[in-house]
């Protein structure tokens, strides 16, 4: 028998031993296969960026045709709920006591401006305990404002400034549902689960349940009990992803407007990286409660909140930028967005495809470093 025919078979012996300690355990099985449907519905219904169905409280100083065909506008969209205010007094105590999270008021010359040169303002008051929330409500404000002021020109019932008039388009999410751009993050999340959370348990496990003498006595090299341990990992983990895609298009009609190989492509990398990552955190740790700690501080909670899931990393501090570099799912979720909603944007993707390649080498090289000196000693 050659040599690679005897590598071949100790490989295969240790994946199947792999898989049947995961199919063993059914924290990997929930991890892995459920625990994707559960954020996937938990980001999809339960976490909205959206302000639909705000209260807001509508104020007319002079009752008129004009003045209530523009509040209707706001009844006619899903942003908003408008509540009658007799008074600015009125609204303002319902404002301060949080019955309404904006007031519009439609001042008394409202009617005669129209047809004069110049503009006819309308007063937005927006509560900004919450900026983002306060943001979202006065830009939907402002769109409804402008798609008034549009149609009333078109009719010939106003005047424009200079002429100009404002036409808002908006790209890759024209319904600006929050879930298009929640879902495709949410794969980072499903793969740092399964590549970091299960794998940093892989090797600690062992020298806790005593078995690692035994796989030591063993004729297997690093190399291959590193192939043997992320191979089966590395399959749950393109399981999980190819799930949240199906569940995240079948749900919630999520589109996905780039080439679905390199959509897959992409994800193997940040998984490798993923995977690499718990390895290596594995290797260092023999206790399976520090290696699970380790794997959430530095695998879980950065790819949470320094991956631009949740927060444009633009608006946060430089050192937090900087730092945000070395976090592998940044890339991850810049790639899973261009893709899903903008298309095969190729500058956008081969930077972060390259990105995460250069991470998983070097994640799974210092995994090979670690697990080769833990097996020598």
């Amino acid at each position: 028998m050659t040599e690679l025919a005897r590598r071949w078979m100790r490989l295969r012996g240790f994946i199947t031993k792999e898989t049947l300690q995961i199919r063993r355990d059914p924290s990997s099985i929930v991890l892995a296969l459920v625990m994707p449907v559960v954020l996937l519905f938990l980001f999809g219904f339960g976490v909205s960026l959206d302000a639909q169905r705000s209260p807001v409280a509508i104020v007319i100083d002079s009752p008129g045709p004009q003045a209530r065909a523009l509040v209707e506008r706001f009844s006619l969209t899903r942003y908003f709920h408008p509540m009658p205010a007799a008074s600015m007094e009125q609204a303002t105590a319902m404002l301060n006591r949080h019955a309404v999270d904006a007031i519009v008021r439609v001042q008394s010359d409202f009617a005669d401006r129209l047809h004069r040169p110049g503009a006819a303002p309308v007063q937005i008051i927006v509560n900004g305990t919450d900026s983002n929330r306060a943001q979202a409500i006065q830009a939907y404000a402002v769109g409804v404002l402008a798609n008034d002021a549009a149609q009333r020109v078109a009719r010939g019932e106003s005047s424009a400034i200079n002429g100009v008039v404002v036409e808002p388009r908006i790209w890759f999410n024209d319904a600006m549902e929050s879930s298009y751009f929640l879902v495709p993050g949410l794969l980072a999340l499903v793969m740092t689960l399964i590549g970091v959370l299960l794998t940093a348990l892989v090797i600690a496990r062992e020298w806790e349940r005593g078995t690692m003498e035994a796989i030591l006595a063993t004729p297997l090299r690093p190399g291959e009990m590193m192939a043997a341990k992320l191979l089966p990992y590395f399959i749950l983990g393109m399981m999980g992803m190819a799930m949240s895609v199906g569940l995240g298009a079948a749900l919630f009609g999520v589109p996905v407007r780039g080439s679905l190989w390199v959509l897959v492509a992409v994800s193997a990398l940040y998984l490798l990286a993923s995977l690499g990552l718990g390895l290596f955190i594995s290797a260092a740790a023999r206790v399976q409660f520090i290696a699970a700690q380790v794997s959430i501080v530095i695998g879980f909670l950065p790819a949470f909140f320094l991956s631009g899931l949740l927060f444009d990393l633009d608006s946060t501090p430089w050192p937090i930028r900087a730092i945000s570099h070395i976090i592998p799912a940044r890339y991850f979720i810049s790639a899973a967005h261009t893709l899903f909603l903008a298309g095969d944007v190729w500058p956008i993707v081969w930077r972060d495809a390259t990105a995460l390649g250069i991470m998983a080498a070097i994640l799974i090289a210092l995994a090979r470093s670690r697990l080769g000196k833990r097996i020598e000693r």
